[in-house]
């Protein structure tokens, strides 16, 4: 499970070292590719492949559904297949990198299955913004269940 906060550096050539955090969890699964993609461009979103294959599979079943349609629209818009470098590098796509800004400091969160990349600075001034309402953490709490609480 991918989790957490690590900073990081995209070099001029569009490249990302994934975070050591999550490097050693990817050797673990052996995993060498992925599929980067994004919902929003804001964002980029870096499935380990056989997740993304397993979304794909369940997704394969719903493609008549409008909401499946545009999902699958915009995450093969923004979406490449890539495959790590010897030095843990990954080449996040030229679209990503302009519409999200991707190109120096960025921070990679852990969002358990797959690593969400943002740039630093803009999801810095973006977070004041997001705090959890009451109702979010009642929400979450819900779907935890009876005795997780904030």
């Amino acid at each position: 499970m991918f989790r957490g906060n690590h900073p990081a550096k995209v070099d001029e050539k569009g490249r990302l070292k994934l975070p050591a955090a999550f490097k050693q969890l990817l050797d673990a699964q052996h995993v060498t590719q992925f599929y980067i993609t994004s919902t929003d461009g804001k964002s980029a979103e870096i499935w380990p492949l056989p997740e993304w294959e397993r979304r794909e599979r369940i997704l394969a079943e719903y493609t008549d559904d409008s909401a499946v349609a545009k999902y699958l629209k915009l995450t093969g818009y923004y979406g490449q297949q890539v495959e790590t470098d010897n030095q843990a590098r990954v080449l996040l796509p030229q679209i990503l990198r302009g519409t999200a800004r991707l190109d120096a400091d960025v921070t990679v969160i852990g969002k358990i299955t797959y690593l969400e990349v943002h740039n630093r600075t803009l999801l810095e001034q973006e977070l004041p913004t997001s705090n959890m309402t009451s109702q979010d953490y009642k929400d979450v709490a819900a779907k935890l269940g009876p005795r997780n609480t904030h």
